[in-house]
């Protein structure tokens, strides 16, 4: 399958890149703002799959220059899409009253804009059947435990899962499946950012593996659900 992943440099994204490699009959995307460890990434799956049909690709999806810099890379490579998963996101950790406008943008910039100018991009390339999986947040799940600091962040996860639930309606006639996973406690570095010294039950490998199977298989049986994937928030 013609897999894209977001935010592949590090923590989750990167497990899933892994992750895909250890399978056969997988090309995979990987895009990240971080050249060198996307870099450090192919020397790891080649060192237990050989040649890994891997392209990497910098991409920063807070910057404006968004689609025109897309246009450059596709399709070169790969000219038809099975699986997108939006992992890419930017944390802030920040009482409200010292929210900047700065930080509003950065945030939405990233957690939202990139996604939906990433999605709008690729849609001549999706196949009939094709799976977006947009990586969601305990934070912006309704009724979920939310934390002093995370406004902004739970705001535009709240924002990412009210976007999956239209997409996959206005997508419905092409094909389109849309879903999104709101993930509670992972050991990642923005984890870490949030909670220091908080220990989480769930590791990155084993968050990209359900993962991973989600994105190939979910779409067989739900289109717009926002599924909790959570043993604890934090």
């Amino acid at each position: 399958m013609n897999i894209i992943i977001t935010g592949a440099s590090r923590g989750i994204g990167k497990e899933l890149v892994k992750s895909f490699m250890h399978e056969s009959g997988h090309k995979v995307v990987a895009i990240s703002r971080n050249l060198a460890a996307l870099e450090n990434l192919k020397t790891e799956c080649e060192a237990f799959s050989g040649k890994p049909e891997l392209m990497l690709i910098t991409l920063d999806l807070e910057k404006e220059n968004l689609t025109s810099e897309l246009s450059k890379i596709f399709p070169s490579g790969m000219d038809s899409i099975d699986i997108l998963i939006n992992n890419a996101g930017l944390f802030i950790n920040k009482s409200f009253s010292k929210i900047s406008g700065q930080d509003f943008d950065r945030i939405f910039n990233v957690n939202v804009k990139g996604p939906i100018r990433l999605i709008q991009f690729l849609l001549p390339f999706f196949k009939r059947g094709s799976h977006i999986v947009n990586i969601g947040s305990m934070g912006g799940f309704q009724g979920s435990a939310k934390f002093p600091g995370l406004s902004l962040y739970s705001a535009s996860k709240g924002a990412l899962a009210i976007l999956t639930e239209c997409l996959a309606e206005e997508l419905k006639d092409q094909d389109i499946k849309v879903n999104c996973l709101a993930l509670g406690s992972v050991q990642t570095e923005m984890l870490s950012d949030a909670f220091p010294g908080y220990q989480a039950p769930v590791h990155p490998d084993e968050m990209a593996k359900f993962i991973m199977g989600f994105a190939l298989n979910g779409h067989h049986f739900m289109n717009g659900k926002i599924l909790p994937l959570s043993l604890s928030t934090p």
